[in-house]
Formats: structure tokens, C-alpha cells, sequence
């Protein structure tokens, strides 16, 4: 098992725990009250910084929920934090825009996050064309 190095901003941001058992995704909170105008940017403070081992990193998407109970969206999309972001000031924070007016209080569930290897070093052998089966087009359904 895998030991991770944990820094609570405080004692009021709840400590991480895996998500009811049913993931191995791991939720994060808000570490503050935050209230955002449509249109608005924020980072908002996820109350944890962490060492991650060697060779791992963490990439934290939104929650199911997140737009349907804030109205926001993470700006990048997926974010990635490797193992050398692991100084005592190395908060971790969420990237959002608000599609509409919101409030979002301390400890609300927004995002969440699992721990990943580093992919393997490889190599791109270029060919004229590839051998698998044609799947027909776009995506999973090969429609346009």
C-alpha cells in the first residue's frame, strides 16, 4: 500500500476518505465559503497539499454533481498534479467559471481525485497505415 503525506489547511476542512466505499475515487472540498457572479473565474482552495510517491500523480475532475448543484465547470478540464508539487505552499486548488450566480460553502463536495502511475516511456514506430479493424469514423459510435 501506498503511503501519501497529507497537510490540512485546518481542522475544519473534513479529512479525505475514499467515496462511500463504491470508488476508488476520493473526494475534495471546499476549504472556504465562496459565492461567484456568472461569467466569474475562481481558484478555489481544496484545504490539502500532499506528497505524492515517486513516480505517481493526481488528476482531479469535477464531481458528477458539481455543475448541476454549483453551475460550475472546471476551466482545465482535468487537472494534474505530479509528485514534485509537495512543498508545505502547495495547496491544492480547483479552477472553475461560473455559468451562473452561485454559493459554494466550506466542506461542499466539488471535485475528486485518484492517484495515478506516470505513464511508460515509449516510443512511436511510424507506419504507413494500421493494421486493427476499421471502425468507420468518429468516436465510439462511428458516426459523425
Amino acid at each position: 500500500m501506498k503511503k501519501v503525506r497529507i497537510q490540512y489547511l485546518n481542522d475544519e476542512v473534513k479529512r479525505l476518505e475514499y467515496i462511500d466505499g463504491k470508488s476508488d475515487w476520493i473526494d475534495l472540498r471546499a476549504a472556504e465559503d465562496v459565492v461567484l457572479k456568472k461569467g466569474e473565474f475562481r481558484l478555489i482552495h481544496l484545504g490539502v497539499a500532499m506528497q505524492l510517491p515517486q513516480g505517481y500523480e493526481a488528476h482531479i475532475v469535477p464531481r458528477s454533481s458539481s455543475f448541476k448543484n454549483y453551475g460550475i465547470i472546471q476551466t482545465n478540464h482535468m487537472g494534474v498534479i505530479d509528485e514534485t508539487y509537495a512543498g508545505p505552499n502547495d495547496w491544492w486548488r480547483m479552477p472553475v467559471l461560473a455559468m451562473r450566480d452561485t454559493e459554494i460553502h466550506k466542506n461542499d463536495r466539488i471535485c475528486q481525485f485518484r492517484i495515478m502511475e506516470h505513464q511508460p516511456r515509449i516510443q512511436f514506430e511510424e507506419c504507413g497505415q494500421l493494421e486493427a479493424p476499421d471502425r468507420g469514423g468518429f468516436g465510439s459510435t462511428g458516426k459523425n
